[in-house]
C-alpha cells in the first residue's frame, strides 16, 4: 500500500447510519484517536466475523480514549448487520466509495472474484466464521476488494 494522504481522505463525506447526518470523515479523528474498520460488504460472513473479532477490542480501546468506527460502502445490509450486533462501534457509509478509492481498494470482476473467494486464507476465515456467524447475505456490493 502506498502512503495515504490524510488531508484528502479526511475531506471525504460519510453518512452516520444512526442519525443520517453526513460528516467529513476527518472530523471523526480530529478530536480523538480512532480505529477505522473498513468492511467490504455488510452481509459478508467473513466481514461479519472480522467485525465481531475487532469488536472484542472495543472495551479496551474505549478505556484508552480510542473510538472504534466501521465504514461500509453502501447501506444494503446495514440494518441486519447492526441488528446482529456484529460490530461494537459507530457505523458510517461511504456512499461515493471515495474513501475506498483514496485508500487503494480495488474491485473484483467476474474473472477474478471466484479464485479470490476460493483462496486459502478466505477459506480458513470462512471456516472459522461459520462456527460463530450463522447468517450471511449476498445482497449488495460483491466486487469490492480489500487492499
Amino acid at each position: 500500500m502506498s502512503s495515504v494522504n490524510l488531508t484528502s481522505l479526511g475531506a471525504n463525506h460519510v453518512k452516520n447510519t444512526t442519525s443520517g447526518e453526513m460528516v467529513e470523515i476527518g472530523s471523526l479523528w480530529r478530536e480523538q484517536t480512532v480505529v477505522l474498520f473498513f468492511l467490504r460488504r455488510f452481509g459478508c460472513q467473513v466481514c461479519r466475523w472480522m467485525a465481531a473479532e475487532v469488536s472484542k477490542l472495543e472495551k479496551d480501546l474505549k478505556a484508552n480514549g480510542v473510538d472504534l468506527i466501521g465504514i461500509g460502502p453502501e447501506e444494503t445490509g446495514v440494518k441486519e448487520f447492526k441488528d446482529g450486533g456484529f460490530f461494537k462501534g459507530d457505523i458510517y457509509i461511504d456512499e461515493k466509495k471515495q474513501c475506498y478509492n483514496d485508500l487503494g481498494f480495488k474491485r473484483y470482476n467476474a474473472l477474478n472474484v471466484i479464485p479470490a473467494a476460493m483462496g486459502k486464507s478466505v477459506r480458513e476465515i470462512a471456516s472459522k466464521s461459520g462456527k460463530t456467524i450463522s447468517k450471511s447475505s449476498f445482497l449488495g456490493e460483491l466486487f469490492l476488494q480489500e487492499l
